[in-house]
């Protein structure tokens, strides 16, 4: 009996991995981050398909990505590839590949990034930290203003330094 159930296991186990697998890559794979605007206290900015703020990072090389390691948890890097809609310009949409080699979305050449701080759709709390994180406007811009920003700009960041 133990060999029957071994080859029923292992046939049950084959039929599993077999069959057309291109619907399930599909659409995860190709799957692009919407890019939007928003108003929020600092005027209209750019924001991902949820509403949360994006930032770009002024230490950032032309088409690259310096923020790695304990900067990018702070500031999560938005995976590319992303797609335009609302009043961002799709042709300030691009990517960019990061020093891990995953890809990561930017707009008018800046590499895009959320702000761990930032607890809800609106927040701009990672504004002016480090006076190296800003807020894009719709033209791709970095909006330097910081009032109606969140009061977590010091220049040494939040809880640490400001990456």
């Amino acid at each position: 009996m133990r060999p029957i159930a071994l080859l029923l296991l292992a046939a049950v186990l084959l039929a599993g991995c077999g069959g057309d697998d291109t619907a399930d890559t599909a659409g995860t794979a190709d799957a692009a981050v919407t890019l939007d605007t928003a108003s929020t206290d600092l005027g209209t900015v750019l924001v991902d398909g949820d509403g949360r703020t994006l930032y770009l990072f002024d230490s950032d090389p032309e088409g690259e990505s310096a923020c790695t390691d304990a900067c990018a948890e702070t500031w999560p890097p938005v995976a590319g590839p992303a797609e335009a809609t609302g009043d961002a310009d799709p042709a300030l949409v691009g990517t960019i590949t990061r020093p891990d080699g995953s890809t990561q979305a930017t707009y008018a050449g800046h590499p895009l990034y959320l702000y761990a701080a930032d607890s809800a759709p609106g927040d701009v709390t990672g504004q002016g930290v480090g006076e190296v994180w800003w807020v894009l406007a719709p033209d791709g811009a970095a909006i330097h203003d910081v009032a109606g920003a969140g009061t977590e700009t010091s220049a040494t960041g939040v809880d640490g330094p400001a990456y």
